[in-house]
């Protein structure tokens, strides 16, 4: 006979998961607001170019969109948090719902300026966390043949900083290639793959901004929080 006891759970602490808090009974309306990251610097940055035909599309699909500019941003060590482009960057990554990561691939890794924003975005800023439950896109621009070593090493810091990341992505190799004289991306298979991100980032956003605090509700981190209120609870009565 099968034990079913759970004698290392506090079931005090259990949430069961169920239909009910999945489904929101009143879902919002407005449109899914997106961040829009990218990671270069450049007078042609090919990663700016993208993240704009993405914006495009996000507009088209219903979105309210914003792209942070990292011109003047200093780098994460040694620089106030108070820095204007430091205060610019978090308050987008509050409002936004969902985001967009688009970096070249410098070295078979995202860029320096792609971590640096990255960085700058805490996992808390007290009670609040500015990406937990927020949805992910993630996409990539390449000087050779395509690769997935940015959009890969972007996925583990989404997961890290406990963003839904979106199944699909996007590489565009021979970026140079790819856009014409006016900065619009060209007609082609990797412009069709960038429409399916985008297309799927939005129904991800709309399914998921309503109960991101459920999703991400964890049992370890209500018994910590359970175990730092009965500290505080000893401690008054000690008083």
């Amino acid at each position: 006979m099968t034990d079913d006891t759970l004698p290392n759970v506090d079931e005090r602490l259990l949430a069961i998961p169920s239909l009910d808090r999945l489904i929101p009974a009143t879902p919002s309306r407005h449109p899914p607001r997106i961040l829009l990251l990218y990671g270069s610097l450049r007078g042609r940055s090919y990663s700016r170019l993208l993240t704009l035909e993405a914006e495009r599309l996000l507009r088209h699909f219903g979105a309210e969109t914003r792209i942070f500019h990292a011109d003047g941003l200093p780098l994460p060590d040694g620089a106030p948090a108070e820095h204007p482009k430091v205060q610019e960057l978090r308050d987008l990554a509050q409002w936004s719902e969902g985001q967009v990561w688009c970096s070249p691939e410098r070295h078979g890794a995202m860029s320096a300026v792609m971590k640096a924003q990255i960085d700058w975005i805490p996992l808390a800023l007290g009670a609040i966390r500015p990406t937990q439950g927020r949805t992910l896109a993630l996409m990539q621009v390449c000087g050779g043949s395509q690769s997935f070593n940015a959009v890969n090493q972007m996925r583990i810091l989404g997961r890290w900083m406990r963003m839904l990341t979106i199944p699909n992505q996007s590489s565009v190799a021979k970026a140079y290639q790819e856009f014409d004289e006016a900065g619009r991306m060209r007609p082609s298979a990797y412009y069709d793959r960038v429409v399916d991100v985008m297309e799927e980032l939005v129904k991800f956003t709309l399914l998921t901004r309503d109960i991101a605090p459920h999703l991400t509700d964890r049992y370890s981190e209500r018994k910590e929080e359970a175990a730092k209120a009965e500290a505080r609870h000893a401690l008054g009565a000690i008083r």
